[in-house]
């Protein structure tokens, strides 16, 4: 388990009730449901649940899945 760093959010007030954020390293690699091509989805274990991302435009960003909801897909593409 990665240990996060928290820091208060830029958009958190002066007072001492803030919200504070950290950032989640992740390591994405090919998904394995991706084909033989360079463009592909790529997956990244998050602590709770996943991330997938476009190889093709991998700054765009990320989309989180919970891991009920991540757990839920993997099930449905193992029964097809």
């Amino acid at each position: 388990m990665t240990n996060l760093v928290f820091r208060k959010s830029s958009y958190s007030g002066q007072d001492q009730d803030c919200v504070e954020v950290a950032h989640i390293p992740v390591n994405f690699r090919k998904s394995s449901h991706s084909g033989q091509g360079q463009n592909c989805v790529e997956v990244a274990d998050l602590p709770c649940g996943a991330a997938v991302r476009d190889s093709k435009h991998p700054t765009a960003g990320h989309l989180p899945f919970p891991s009920p909801e991540w757990a839920a897909f993997l099930r449905s593409t193992l029964s097809q």
